[in-house]
């Protein structure tokens, strides 16, 4: 049979949460066309999620930081692209930034969102957003021809493990696995305080957690340091801190391993749904209903007060009740419903 001549250039979100949830497209993308190459265009700090997608053919790194324009650098990326002869590109984000490398790039089908006057950069552009209540389902409609359906059931995010990868990262990191559970907590969320769960429940639940004979793993990035550490003070050092000893990569091998995950919405927590593990979602000033774990192992928690979701970083009306009402007795239950299923 021959080779596919569809070379495709995805033109990456931002975000980690974000990433995970296109590879929805990725994978639909493959299954209309198995033999069709599919690079992606990405800020380096994500490139380690990108490799655990199978049907990622290259990285190509982004040298453009958050809302940076560098007009001049846009160009020349895009004469560089150009000897790849792209047939299709998907733009992801909304931004008319974002479109400008695959316009400048000369790539025949150019697909995005409406939005940001970008209908010259765009020749295939998809115009009902809101009629899509979910993120994941936005991103995959990319690649639904026009008139079509999005395929039922979706194809979820589903990242790959490198067994030898996960070694390595257990060897550097000193870590002897046992047969213990291992609960795997999340405490970090970029856009403010509104969207991380108490360390003081975190700790709460660890310590409850480790008399029962589980082990306590904190993830993050150097960012949650200082959670981490709030959490370990709180629970008398009793979890081991692995944020910022891990890449994200390594964090994704070694939460692939957790018996349970708690996570706020954040990134890790469309990892972990993307490694099908167990997981407490926890919600306090964004909505579930939008970007949810894409798992049928998990567990949402939140209160849908009047206040939220607000989108706030910081509480408006000064309670934090979205998140300080939700209780670790809360979380603890739904632990267990977790194991017990």
């Amino acid at each position: 049979m021959p080779r596919s001549q569809k070379k495709i250039l995805i033109i990456a979100p931002a975000w980690v949460g974000d990433l995970v949830m296109s590879q929805a497209l990725f994978r639909l993308l493959k299954q209309q066309d198995p033999k069709c190459s599919i690079d992606v265009l990405a800020i380096k700090t994500l490139h380690p999620v990108l490799e655990h997608m199978p049907e990622v053919t290259n990285c190509i790194t982004s040298p453009f930081g958050h809302g940076e324009l560098k007009l001049a650098k846009r160009f020349n990326l895009a004469k560089k692209l150009r000897k790849n002869f792209y047939t299709h590109a998907y733009i992801i984000p909304g931004s008319l930034k974002s479109a400008l490398i695959p316009f400048w790039a000369n790539i025949p089908l150019r697909t995005g969102w409406i939005g940001e006057f970008r209908y010259i950069l765009l020749n295939n552009i998809k115009t009902s957003v809101k009629k899509i209540p979910l993120m994941v389902e936005r991103f995959a409609a990319l690649g639904v021809e026009k008139n079509n359906q999005l395929p039922k059931p979706l194809l979820l995010p589903q990242l790959q493990i490198s067994p030898k990868k996960l070694a390595a990262t257990l060897k550097r990191l000193k870590i002897s696995l046992s047969k213990k559970s291992i609960l795997a907590l999340c405490p970090g969320a970029e856009h403010g305080i509104t969207k991380r769960w108490p360390a003081a429940y975190f700790a709460e639940v660890a310590k409850i957690k480790k008399k029962e004979g589980w082990e306590i793993w904190i993830f993050g990035g150097p960012k949650e340091k200082i959670l981490a550490q709030e959490i370990q003070r709180q629970s008398n050092n009793i979890c081991l801190d692995l944020t910022g000893k891990t890449n994200l990569g390594e964090a994704i091998e070694l939460l692939s391993l957790a018996t349970v995950a708690i996570a706020n919405d954040s990134g890790l927590m469309h990892i972990a749904a993307a490694l099908n593990r167990p997981l407490v979602a926890i919600y306090g000033s964004t909505p579930p209903k939008l970007a949810p774990p894409l798992t049928n192992r998990a567990k949402i928690l939140s209160l849908h007060l009047p206040c939220s979701p607000c989108f706030k970083s910081e509480c408006p009306l000064k309670h934090m009740k979205c998140l300080n009402g939700l209780s670790p007795k809360l979380v603890l239950q739904a632990i267990k419903k977790l194991v017990k299923k």
